[in-house]
This record gives C-alpha cells, structure tokens and sequence, in this order.
C-alpha cells in the first residue's frame, strides 16, 4: 500500500530538492571539505569526547536533513492491515521487502485472519512463503502467531509493545514497525540498515539492538522516531551503503566523521545512488 509521505522539515539555506519520484532527490552534492576522522584517521565514529548536548544537536540536524533528502520516505512493505503488516515485518528477517510484496497477496488472499493462519495447511504455506528463504521456519512462527492472537487476543493484533513481543516471531524491531506504522505509535526500528547507519554517524557505539534503540530514543524527539526510521532506513539502501558509500552524492557530509570512507568525487558518486525501485536489494 502506498504510504503517505511525510512533510519535510525545512533547515535553513538547503537547496530546493526535486521531485520525489525523480530519482536525483537522492542525491545532493557535497560541499567541498576534507574527509572525516574516520577516513583520514582511521578513528572510530563514535567519539567519547563529544558531549552528549553536541551529539544530539549534530543528530538532529542531521535528520532534518535527512527530511529532506528522503521526503518519500515510508514502511516498503505493503499491507493494509495491522495483521498484514505484522506477518509481513515476520517474513521480511533475511530477505528484502520486495521478495515480500511479491509473496503476500496471495498469502494475504488464502490467510484473511488469524484464525486462517493458526489453521493453515503446513506444506501449502511453505509452499507460498518458500522465496522469502528460511521458509519452514517462517511457517513455523507464522501459524504459532495466528494461534497466539486466537487463543490470547481474540484474533486481534495487540496495540502494545509488552503484547507484540510475546508473539512467535516479533521482537521490538518486529514491534515498532507494527506500532509506528499501523497504530499510530511512535517507535525506532532499528534494522541492519538502522544500525550501521546510526554508528557510522557516531551517534552511538552500540551494537545490540535495544541498547542502540535505548540511546537514539534520548537524541530524537519521540514524536518523529518512525518517520525518522524510515528516512535513515532509506537513506541506507539508496546513499549510505555498507560497502561503498556514495560520500561526494550525500546531504549529510558536512556532519559525518565518516565522511570519506566512500568516493568523494560527485559524478562517481551520484553512480552508487540507487533509484527507489532498486532501494531494497542490498
């Protein structure tokens, strides 16, 4: 389902960005300057001499650039229903959003409720759910979830963190998309691309998941932590990649201690920026 997109913040002295279906809204020169401590010194990002009140204000002005930059950003994975999109986050571990969508129609068509999934045939849901990889796994926590919402929620997907991580399958990751993207309910989903991005930033030097939600959720105001997810998400599968950042194409150069690690040259750049049909297949 198409998200709507979120409005752009508007820091000052930004250039106008094109269009959102216009693929160059990704990529945005960066001023000329001398590569991070990262690059240039071989420091880690994190920097334990940068006080808390500095990292915070770098941090968030990084992500009103990242407003910019992403104003399209929003959940890759379509659903149209709190259930759909839980078992779509459950599907999605080990695979790209768009092995997903291409799987849940029919899924979603066989399976409306929780009811059908507690009830499912183990072969044919296999069957239907085998290109999303770990497949017999997925059955498993797939039916076990339809039959843990039957039997404690009254087939009902649950509105609450403590509720949704009791679920087969649903971690807080798993939770947080839920929240944040069907009910309304503020929430850091911090994925691969989340995490790698957010310590290469040097906003944090935390590698478990929670401990690095527990530390972003004191940088950024609560009312933006899904939008914001998504704009750091995105800007991970399209910008900030893991093996070869596109450094001279990236809006947040001027605050980035690892600004360098990839090509600095804009034209070579501009080359490593994907378009959004291509933005989930890292």
């Amino acid at each position: 389902m198409s998200r709507p997109a979120p409005s752009p913040a508007s820091p000052p002295a930004v250039p106008a960005v094109a269009h959102p279906a216009d693929p160059a809204v990704y990529t945005r020169p960066a001023r000329a300057r001398r590569p991070g401590p990262v690059a240039r010194l071989g420091a880690a990002p994190y920097d334990p001499q940068e006080s808390q009140l500095a990292r915070t204000r770098r941090a968030r002005r990084m992500a009103r650039e990242l407003a910019v930059i992403h104003p399209d950003a929003h959940c890759e994975l379509d659903f149209t229903t709190p259930l759909e999109l839980l078992v779509a986050t459950v599907l999605s571990a080990q695979t790209t959003d768009k092995t997903v969508n291409k799987v849940t129609p029919a899924l979603f068509a066989r399976y409306p409720d929780a009811a059908a999934y507690a009830g499912a045939d183990r072969d044919e849901l296999e069957t239907i759910l085998k290109p999303t990889g770990f497949f017999r796994a997925k059955a498993n926590s797939v039916i076990g979830l339809g039959q843990a919402l039957v039997e404690r929620f009254d087939g009902v997907v649950p509105g609450r963190m403590e509720d949704l991580v009791t679920l087969p399958g649903a971690g807080r990751k798993t939770a947080n998309v839920v929240l944040g993207n069907a009910f309304g309910v503020p929430g850091l989903t911090v994925d691969t691309h989340f995490g790698r991005l957010v310590r290469r930033f040097g906003w944090t030097a935390e590698e478990d998941p929670v401990k690095v939600e527990t530390e972003i959720a004191e940088i950024m105001p609560k009312k933006e932590w899904t939008d914001f997810s998504h704009r750091v998400i995105f800007h991970g599968r399209r910008v900030c990649h893991a093996k070869k950042p596109a450094c001279g194409a990236c809006g947040l150069a001027a605050w980035c201690p690892s600004f360098g690690i990839g090509p600095l040259d804009p034209e070579v750049a501009a080359k490593l920026v994907k378009t959004p049909a291509a933005s989930d297949t890292e």
